[in-house]
């Protein structure tokens, strides 16, 4: 992207990149509109209902009608709240998650070695750790803010949850930043080209590694799922204990903002699994490089096809999760993530690394 903006010039190259920017946040907008229907669509298909279908054709325009409905509503501040703060906590939990987008390169460029991304950030990994941890803030601070001991248990609850499993999905990160040996997402991407035997989930080209490799997705999709406080790990905001967990007190544009922040992070875990271990923009078959090379915009697209169509088959597994699995005891959730997850993942880490040493590592 640096250079496009060099060839527009200082002037008309900030606003080009200002432009991909809201671009790209129109169309993600827009995806998170619509898998949300998906995910409702998905959830009365298990119970056998028919789901929203009156709104629109299909139903399909029902999230803009409940979006239309939100910021209509009166904003209502409990009186012994901390307005500040109260109002400022799904503000920064949504800016958070959009925040993170940045570095997710969706499909490759049309011009050799670039990539449709917003930040082609050599240290992207680092870069989604740091927002990843300060997401939690939003929750707490909601908690707090709300001046009542239902959010306040909530808010204490998801801090815990999501330290927990942020320690797995870091260790699980390390194994393939090891394969790698780079921690820019596009050269992650890269690594798996060649077909569905170089993703990194099945790890076919370092076979032995197959054993490690696929239960790390495993637990990185677990641990996601706790992470972005989805069922069966919902306990934050579990109703048959906690009322609604750290949001009970909020209600109209403050709510839409804690829920579109929360789909944006379980769309950005499905786009991590995509380029982790399932070889993000490439299919599973490869192109041929004479085809990269003379139908340079059809493969952008192909690209892009295929990370949207992965995307949306991971939140296709969220949603059945949500639907058929029953909620864990908060004592069932602790256990699992530092007593299976941490130590498996540290050894994983320790396995793939003396791999690495000893059998050498493909660098992109």
């Amino acid at each position: 992207m640096s250079n496009y903006v060099e060839s527009f010039g200082q002037l008309w190259g900030p606003l080009l990149v200002l432009g991909q920017i809201l671009l790209f946040t129109l169309v993600l907008l827009i995806s998170i509109a619509f898998l949300l229907l998906f995910d409702r669509k998905v959830w009365a298909g298990v119970m056998m209902r028919k789901g929203p279908n009156v709104v629109g054709p299909f139903g399909l325009l029902q999230s803009f009608a409940d979006f239309g409905k939100f910021l209509i509503k009166e904003i209502v501040i409990p009186a012994g709240a901390n307005k500040f703060v109260f109002l400022f906590a799904p503000i920064l939990t949504c800016t958070l998650a959009f925040a993170a987008w940045a570095a997710i390169p969706v499909a490759p460029g049309t011009e050799s070695g670039t990539t449709w991304v917003i930040s082609n950030l050599n240290v992207g990994v680092l870069y989604l750790f740091a927002i990843s941890s300060l997401g939690v803030y939003g929750i707490i601070m909601g908690g707090w803010a709300s001046n009542s001991k239902y959010p306040f248990l909530g808010a204490l609850r998801s801090a815990a949850q999501m330290v927990s499993y942020e320690v797995s999905i870091g260790f699980v990160i390390v194994t393939v930043i090891l394969l790698v040996g780079s921690m820019n997402l596009a050269d992650i991407v890269n690594h798996q080209d060649g077909g569905f035997w170089k993703w990194h989930v099945f790890s076919l080209q370092n076979f032995p590694l197959i054993v490690v490799m696929l239960p790390m997705f495993v637990i990185f999709f677990v641990s996601a799922l706790a992470e972005t406080n989805r069922p069966p790990f919902d306990l934050p905001e579990a109703e048959s204990e906690l009322v609604a967990g750290y949001q009970v007190e909020y209600g109209s544009t403050p709510y839409l903002l804690f829920m579109l922040g929360e789909y944006l992070n379980i769309v950005l875990m499905c786009a991590m699994m995509t380029i982790l271990f399932f070889g993000g923009w490439h299919g599973p078959v490869a192109l041929g490089e004479e085809f990269v090379r003379d139908h340079p915009f059809l493969t952008s697209f192909s690209g892009l096809f295929w990370f949207m169509a992965k995307i949306f088959f991971f939140f296709f597994l969220f949603a059945m999760v949500k639907a058929i699995v029953p909620r864990y005891r908060y004592d069932q959730l602790m256990r699992l993530g530092w007593k299976v997850f941490l130590p498996t993942s540290l050894v994983a880490v320790l396995i793939v690394g003396g791999y690495v040493a000893y059998m050498g590592v493909q660098t992109p």
